[in-house]
């Protein structure tokens, strides 16, 4: 009994356990596709019988098979090589245990899948204990071989198979979905296969291999794999911790298409894999504006106090009539003497209507929709607002604009439903207003200070500008966060692979910027 205390028939014994269980997942999961086709209070009877006829099969081969590889004695000579009944045993047995390891490698690999139909009428329990007895006398076949070529001892062999079946009777629900779920574990397992098949060919052919150096492989192998599920298990653990609606919209995003600039060099094969995408740029680009829609803060869609048009009731009537004539706007703020003295929202015609009979406006405010004076009450948001929210009040306004203001009550800006629509298609300028972003060349843009980061990310296809821990939404504040002064024109800053030149500053703003995608030598030399 003294191999009872040697670390290698440990080794091997639960190297040959981990084998055999994987060796009987295939076996197990054909007993339990066989077992449908009875009746459900049969099932359970028919894989506990069908489990316990490959244990018992596997004994008996492995029975037989260890009394043919004891016939040492040569059969025949072809020159140098004389060999025994065993040698040849050894010989089939590896061959077969590559060829069955390669079959199933490829179908693993390759990801071919069995489709089995499920019968509609049940079968009887005698033809289906028959069907799993010729499966069990087949897939036994690599569990012996298997057993064989790991250890010399056959009550290691027999403990091993005793051992395994138990355990997938046990477990045979959880085992099966724990493999069916680390398909690396038994990609892992076929290569074991692999290398035992060649240390059989091998032996067969004169070549002895210390089982040593295989549980030495095996050990090795078994270490590294259990790093690897380690790593994996921590990956799906911090990838858990970003909500499920930013996983989606990385998955969708990423399964559109397109690599980011900053992710590789451009070459003709990437282009020619752009050209051949199923969806193109403005519809991978519309496709983020909508996903990324919730996330955005109010203040990245509206059009800021700046660029507002706003009707001074302390104007001349002239003035006043001179510039709606001039705006394409249908609707304005009108306020008296500073925008934050609002008085309320009218439409144009309406105050040009009665700029006309009356020579002045008159400043009643309606609360509604009646008909006595042409103001009406603002609709007022607060810039802390999500664009999910002001989406639902625009719904509410009945084609009114939306007033954007901050904490102490100051306009910031108006919404209006184009704004949102923006933020998904893109620019959508007014008869008096420019495209934000506007290309002056191959890899050159002018923008204004005030353009939408999240725009401009999809127009320069960078990654990096928007951040969700930063205050500002605009080309401006991103570079004034950079300067950390205010920059003078001609002021230049390199950021991420893209060059930032100052082109204007009006106002105590960055009104203009040149953007410039820098090109590396190696590029250079490419192209």
């Amino acid at each position: 009994m003294e191999w009872l205390f040697d670390p290698a028939i440990w080794a091997g014994l639960l190297t040959l356990v981990v084998l055999e269980i994987v060796l009987g997942i295939d076996n197990l999961i054909f007993i339990a596709i066989l077992a449908d086709k009875l009746p459900p209070h049969q099932r359970d009877k028919a894989r506990l019988i069908g489990l316990t006829l490959a244990m018992l099969m596997r004994l008996g081969l492995l029975t037989i098979v260890s009394w043919l590889v004891t016939l040492t004695t040569p059969l025949f000579a072809l020159g140098p090589w004389s060999p025994s009944g065993r040698d040849l045993i050894l010989l089939l047995g590896g061959v077969f245990l590559l060829f069955k390891a390669t079959v199933e490698l490829h179908e693993r690999l390759e990801g071919v899948t069995h489709v089995h139909t499920q019968s509609k009428v049940y079968a009887s329990f005698g033809a289906v204990i028959v069907q799993i007895v010729v499966l069990d006398a087949v897939f036994s076949l690599d569990a012996v071989i298997t057993a064989v070529g790991m250890v010399d001892e056959l009550g290691v062999m027999m403990a091993a198979v005793i051992i395994s079946i138990g355990v997938m009777i046990l477990a045979s629900k959880p085992l099966t979905r724990f493999v069916n779920a680390h398909p690396t574990v038994v990609v892992l397992c076929l290569s074991f296969l692999l290398m035992i098949g060649l240390s059989l060919v091998a032996e067969g052919l004169g070549f002895h291999i210390p089982k040593g150096y295989l549980y030495a492989a095996i050990g090795f192998s078994i270490l590294i794999e259990a790093l690897n599920q380690f790593a994996r298990r921590n990956f799906l653990k911090n990838e858990a911790r970003m909500p499920l609606r930013d996983r989606t919209a990385d998955t969708v995003l990423r399964l559109m298409g397109g690599k980011r600039r900053q992710d590789a060099e451009p070459d003709a094969h990437d282009e020619e894999q752009e050209e051949a995408q199923a969806f193109g740029v403005e519809e991978r680009n519309m496709v983020s504006g909508v996903l990324t829609l919730a996330d955005r803060s109010i203040r990245s869609i509206m059009t800021p106090r700046s660029e507002m048009s706003w009707v001074n009731l302390d104007d001349e009537a002239d003035d006043i009539l001179r510039q709606l004539q001039e705006s394409p706007h249908s609707r304005m703020p009108v306020g008296r003497g500073q925008l934050d003295n609002l008085v309320g929202i009218a439409r144009t015609k309406d105050l040009i209507s009665q700029l006309v009979l009356q020579a002045r406006i008159d400043d009643e405010v309606v609360d509604g929709n009646g008909t006595n004076g042409p103001i009406r009450k603002p609709i007022l948001l607060p810039d802390t607002a999500g664009v999910l929210k002001a989406m639902d009040t625009l719904k509410r306004a009945h084609g009114q604009l939306v007033l954007v203001t901050d904490e102490f009550g100051i306009v910031q800006g108006l919404l209006t439903p184009v704004d949102i629509l923006e933020a998904i298609a893109g620019e959508f300028p007014d008869e008096d207003e420019q495209l934000a972003i506007q290309p002056k060349g191959p890899g050159e843009w002018e923008v204004i200070g005030t353009a939408d980061l999240h725009q401009l990310e999809q127009v320069l296809e960078t990654e990096g500008l928007v951040s969700i821990d930063d205050d500002y939404t605009s080309l401006a504040g991103f570079l004034l966060a950079r300067f950390e002064s205010m920059p003078e024109p001609g002021q230049e800053i390199e950021i991420d692979g893209l060059r930032y030149r100052i082109l204007s500053v009006e106002e105590r703003r960055i009104a203009k910027v040149l953007v410039q995608r820098i090109v590396t030598d190696d590029a250079e030399q490419a192209a």
